[in-house]
């Protein structure tokens, strides 16, 4: 998984899985709402649907990011990926907006005599957990294979799904026992999901937002590359090194200080070998760009050749 049009592929293959799952899902739980009046039910599916949706919008993002770059995009076309993690988190916002609403009406001027959830829908809900669960698991792993914020943001889809299913079974277990009176328990679970689907989309929005604004990559990954640099034979030190992400991959900016006698053509053939160190070091960079500094360290004068 070398090359950005693999990991692109690998991310896909797991998008289209939980779009396909997610599309069975909704109309399982939309119908079985709808059916055992189940409210939380018929929320969950809401979400589920709106889940195909984001994650085929995902799956063209990432497509279109393995675009090479061009005359128009010198950098690419990796901030799409971006931009679809944005409109996943957006959109996850504003169904919980609008199941919340759905919930509030009802709790406020909902009919007390309404029907209680049929005992199916609590053995329907406890599967829609157990599954969404496991493709959470699996998308979240192949997001951090692959480098993807947009594929993270499906993951979180998947948990928030599973948790918002959890809080409906919840509800509905409270009608069972509470009879009658507790009704309106599966409108505040309802409720209560569309808390955990809000905080999920912010922090989602958040991300995305920090890699369209070039927000400085983890420490871990400045960590990593600044050794990889310091590593190569004539680099004195690292002065700074700026990392900002770009689709599934990511573009580093160095300034590298070399000895302060050393030729030009000497210091331009160590910033060749830095780039290609770090190119082929298994960074995910698809682009690096080296400034060369002398070192204000006195040294001997020695060879270019005895440098590099």
């Amino acid at each position: 998984m070398n090359t950005l049009a693999e990991r692109s592929r690998r991310g896909r293959r797991i998008l289209l899985t939980g779009l396909f799952l997610n599309a069975l899902l909704a109309v399982i739980k939309i119908t079985a709402g709808w059916l055992g009046h189940a409210d939380a039910l018929i929320a969950d599916g809401v979400e589920s649907s709106l889940d195909v949706f984001s994650s085929m919008m995902i799956w063209l993002a990432l497509k279109y990011a393995e675009r090479p770059p061009d005359e128009t995009h010198p950098y690419g076309h990796g901030k799409v990926e971006s931009l679809a993690g944005v409109a996943g988190a957006l959109l996850l916002l504003g169904a919980g907006l609008a199941v919340a609403m759905n919930s509030l009406k009802e709790i406020l001027y909902g009919s007390v005599d309404r029907d209680m959830p049929a005992g199916y829908t609590l053995g329907i809900l406890l599967f829609v957990v157990l599954v969404k669960e496991m493709l959470f698991r699996v998308s979240h792993a192949r997001s951090q294979e692959v480098k993807s914020r947009a594929i993270e943001a499906d993951a979180w889809h998947h948990r928030s799904d599973a948790l918002t299913s959890l809080s409906a079974a919840a509800g509905i277990t409270i009608c069972f026992f509470g009879g009658a009176a507790f009704v309106s328990a599966d409108d505040w679970a309802a409720l209560f999901s569309c808390g955990i689907i809000a905080w999920n989309g912010i922090l989602m929005l958040k991300g995305s937002l920090g890699e369209l604004m070039d927000e400085q990559a983890p420490q871990a990954v400045i960590h990593k590359i600044l050794a990889s640099a310091r590593a190569v034979k004539g680099v004195v030190s690292v002065e700074k090194c700026r990392v900002r992400k770009s689709g599934l991959t990511f573009i580093a900016d160095l300034h590298v200080r070399v000895l302060g006698d050393m030729s030009v053509a000497c210091g331009h053939q160590i910033s060749h070998l830095v780039k290609d160190a770090l190119m082929s070091g298994g960074h995910h960079l698809s682009d690096v760009t080296v400034h060369i500094e002398p070192s204000s360290e006195i040294s001997e004068i020695l060879k270019c050749e005895e440098r590099v």
